[in-house]
């Protein structure tokens, strides 16, 4: 489904700013109603009148924008949002795309803290407290993943690895069963997106240890990070924004320009907040490492844990 909002053939002006012609920009990203689709239509939105052109959303799937996005013209006039799994599922299956090969990077839009949480039967108040009872109990806890391959998965195997624990996966079919799953006592251990936990949190019937992301999230203040008890844990949901392999310099910066002010302003930052995730807005070089190191952090583990998809 195609939105319009208003995105050209791109040229320097005389002055030796950076414009746009009177192409359509494309900003190709997942199914309707997703974060990185409301991230994509907020930037479409705010980047329209500046580059005085039209933007349009152009929902294609998730497994679908890696492959056009790479094939496209390295023009400024067709980008995508992907999120982490854009980013590693060359790692997990054979995908017609390389992440750092076939695309410029232009920046982080918004990111979404995971939560550990544990069945309340669960001896444990702490990620301190539950490696502790993983070492004592190797084997015997056990973990929801929702796929294979999913952040859920990850991140369980991402423990393991630096906890130096064993704890074994338990596959559920997405993260709704998983975390049906949870809450019923099948499973001991999660970790999941913020946004479906809440009721559960605040009604008891899953207690909440910390975020996954690498600092404590205002999303969800009181908890800490796991990463303050084990350094180099991270599993953050992301939605960055890139261009295909070979688009110009001056198009990307002008493009992070107008995206990091559009993601800076305090509307747009509450929208996202109140839909349970935080704005981005870093340079493309910045992103750029981040995607490297990513690949490179979790490609380990995927290898490790012998991860590939179905």
């Amino acid at each position: 489904m195609n939105t319009l909002v208003n995105f050209g053939s791109a040229q320097p002006s005389q002055t030796g700013q950076f414009s746009f012609g009177r192409n359509t920009i494309h900003i190709m990203t997942s199914e309707i109603g997703g974060s990185n689709d409301i991230v994509a239509r907020l930037l479409a939105q705010g980047i329209a009148g500046p580059l005085g052109q039209p933007v349009i959303v152009d929902n294609r799937g998730s497994k679908l924008i890696g492959p056009l996005g790479a094939k496209a013209a390295p023009d400024g006039y067709t980008l995508v949002i992907g999120s982490s799994t854009f980013i590693l599922g060359p790692l997990l299956q054979k995908e017609a795309y390389d992440p750092v090969r076939d695309f410029t990077p232009i920046t982080i839009a918004a990111r979404a803290p995971n939560v550990l949480i544990v069945h309340p039967s669960l001896p444990v108040k702490s990620v301190k407290d539950l490696i502790a009872l993983a070492k004592a109990r190797p084997g015997e806890l056990n973990y929801a993943s929702a796929g294979t391959g999913s952040a859920a998965h990850l991140a369980g195997e991402l423990f393991n690895s630096v906890a130096n624990v064993k704890t074994v996966r338990i596959n559920y079919k997405g993260t709704g069963p998983a975390l049906i799953a949870i809450v019923a006592g099948e499973v001991h251990v999660m970790v999941a997106t913020g946004g479906a936990l809440v009721p559960n949190i605040q009604s008891g019937r899953v207690r909440a240890l910390a975020v996954t992301t690498p600092e404590p999230s205002a999303l969800f203040p009181g908890l800490p990070a796991v990463a303050e008890t084990l350094p180099g844990y991270e599993i953050t949901i992301m939605g960055g924004v890139l261009a295909p392999a070979g688009t110009p310099a001056p198009i990307i910066n002008r493009l992070n320009q107008e995206m990091v002010r559009v993601l800076n302003q305090p509307d747009v930052r509450d929208k996202l907040f109140k839909t349970g995730v935080e704005t981005g807005g870093i340079s493309p070089e910045a992103f750029g490492n981040m995607i490297k190191s990513e690949i490179a952090r979790m490609g380990k583990v995927i290898k490790d844990a012998g991860i590939r998809e179905d």
